[in-house]
């Protein structure tokens, strides 16, 4: 067939798009967690941390200016160049608000409570343990695809779903030497007054100069079970809102950043933060790590976008597995992270369950389908696309990654 020659594989300067796809979402992955991890525990170049409100509403700032961009150029493609440019803007006013695009508003502020969550989350957990942990979010999105979208599973994901939860727990028993303990042993010299100890949350993070903050690890795996509870929802929300619709993916993330900048922006700007902002400034404790963070996190995204229309499923979910290894190497090498039993036997387990997850099953569950195998538009946009998010969503579902 003629779908089948090399000729026909989307390719860059000779690379299958697959192939870099999924190298550009292993590095992303590991890189981003990495880097929101040491700008919460860095040594401060002004006298207080970065507010992660104003991180999260830049965010979506960025986020939308570069879905507007490749939006708008592919409305050019379909109008031609012997159109007016006021005419391709309309049109893609147009399809960014129509008359339904309001359902947006409610996975949109999911999303901005769950990037805030994240940002708690990597300020009190090391970055391995976080990855490992993050993959809850596939139990959360399986279990409101049954309860939401009526979808049956086969016993196989049944299986699958319970291991991944148990490997999760193992990675949280505490081990003699963990990281865990050495955090405890620290946490009970915060009584000294010469050294002024507090908890690395979202809350308090900035009120202190230390140069290496102390991490509450209850409060992040509380941020964290309650992130990928919101990803679950806000994915399958999103998928029974839009199943069955053309609309692209670079204008439905539109949609998604426009009603995520009115959360971010009175909710964690003006609300929480409104009055040390106004004392400040906006941008007091940014630096290069901090400008990097938000950029990889806004670029998102658009690499699940190129894994979702050059690659399949499984090799999204390789590439999360390949991010999740490499994160704990680097954690040990630049976080002094130690590697216990119960880290490595929690990960496996946690590897082999997304990987038992992924595969196809040997018969239909159902007649749900998702997504991005829906309607189908005859232009050259991308259509269907994952969250959190990822964050990948492992069961083919369409969300966005934060």
């Amino acid at each position: 067939m003629a779908g089948d020659t090399p000729e026909s594989v989307p390719s860059f300067m000779g690379v299958p798009m697959k192939h870099i796809s999924l190298v550009t979402l292993t590095f992303q992955n590991s890189a981003l967690i990495l880097i929101m991890h040491y700008s919460r525990i860095m040594p401060m170049t002004s006298s207080h941390r970065y507010f992660t409100s104003t991180a999260v509403f830049l965010n979506e700032v960025i986020k939308l200016a570069i879905c507007i961009w490749v939006a708008l150029w592919d409305r050019r493609k379909i109008d031609g160049s012997m159109m007016p440019l006021s005419h391709s803007i309309h049109q893609l006013y147009s399809d960014v608000f129509r008359a339904d695009s309001w359902k947006l508003a409610v996975p949109a502020c999911l999303y901005t409570l769950q990037n805030t969550l994240q940002y708690v989350a990597v300020s009190n957990l090391d970055a391995a343990t976080f990855q490992v942990t993050y993959q809850l979010k596939i139990l959360t999105t399986a279990l409101f695809s049954v309860i939401m979208l009526h979808r049956s599973l086969s016993l196989k994901k049944w299986i699958s779903l319970i291991l991944l939860t148990a490997g999760v727990a193992i990675v949280q028993l505490p081990s003699p030497g963990s990281s865990t303990a050495v955090a405890n042993t620290r946490s009970s010299d915060s009584t000294d007054a010469s050294h002024q100890r507090r908890s690395a949350t979202y809350e308090g993070i900035h009120n202190d100069n230390n140069v290496e903050p102390e991490m509450n690890r209850t409060i992040g795996l509380i941020a964290v079970a309650i992130a990928c509870t919101i990803s679950g929802l806000a994915g399958v929300y999103f998928e029974k809102v839009l199943k069955g619709s053309s609309t692209t993916l670079w204008v439905r993330n539109i949609q998604l950043s426009f009603y995520s900048l009115f959360p971010a922006f009175f909710i964690g700007v003006v609300f929480k933060d409104g009055s040390e902002i106004m004392q400040r400034g906006f941008f007091d404790g940014y630096n290069g790590v901090v400008w990097t963070a938000i950029a990889f996190q806004a670029a998102g995204g658009i690499v699940v976008a190129l894994c979702v229309n050059f690659a399949d499923n499984i090799a999204k979910n390789f590439a999360t597995s390949i991010s999740i290894l490499i994160s704990c190497l680097a954690s040990v090498y630049f976080f002094d992270f130690v590697v216990t039993l119960n880290f490595v036997l929690g990960s496996g387990v946690v590897l082999f369950a997304t990987w038992l997850y992924s595969k196809a099953d040997s018969r239909p569950t159902g007649d749900y389908i998702p997504l991005e195998k829906t309607e189908v538009e005859t232009d050259n946009n991308i259509d269907g696309a994952e969250d959190e998010a990822t964050s990948l969503t492992t069961d083919g579902m369409f969300k966005r990654q934060d």
